[in-house]
């Protein structure tokens, strides 16, 4: 029989295992709220073009396939000098998605294709992705009024009309 002492104390553990384990989910985790400090070449180079989508969104691998075939960068030549592909290659690749939902890679690296973001995005209407204010999935900020500083927590979001 145990008493009341190891009855609390047992809870209390319990109780900060299970803050310890969100936290340290939500730390790996750059779509619940992890913010990296963006690098200025990353803004650069990246941001100018599209949102400045969280590393984590992608496993390494995706990252590296991205990098690598930046002349045909969905379309378009996104070429970057030697030096600064090497920083960025290192960057995506260090803060790459390492977490169950991000381990594989989606079809194409494209993160709007990826298991995850289908599941995250399942109530949206299909209609919605083809208003002019949206155009696509790829569009963050569209709907995620505050994807450029990495939040994109539902709670805020907002689909045009």
């Amino acid at each position: 029989m145990m008493n009341l002492r190891t009855v609390t104390c047992r809870a209390l553990l319990a109780f900060a295992a299970l803050l310890g384990s969100g936290h340290a989910a939500h730390a790996d985790d750059d779509l619940r709220g992890r913010r990296l400090s963006l690098p200025p070449k990353y803004r650069q180079e990246c941001a100018s073009c599209h949102v400045a989508y969280p590393p984590g969104m992608l496993p390494a691998e995706s990252w590296q396939r991205l990098i690598n075939d930046l002349p045909r960068h969905f379309g378009t030549d996104a070429s970057l000098d030697a030096a600064s592909l090497k920083e960025l290659s290192a960057w995506l690749t260090a803060n790459a998605g390492t977490y169950k939902r991000v381990r594989e890679a989606p079809p194409q690296d494209r993160i709007t294709t990826s298991a995850w973001f289908t599941r995250r995005h399942e109530e949206v209407p299909a209609a919605a992705w083809k208003r002019p204010a949206v155009k696509s999935p790829a569009n963050c900020s569209a709907c995620h009024a505050q994807a450029d500083q990495g939040d994109f927590n539902e709670h805020n979001v907002r689909i045009p009309r």
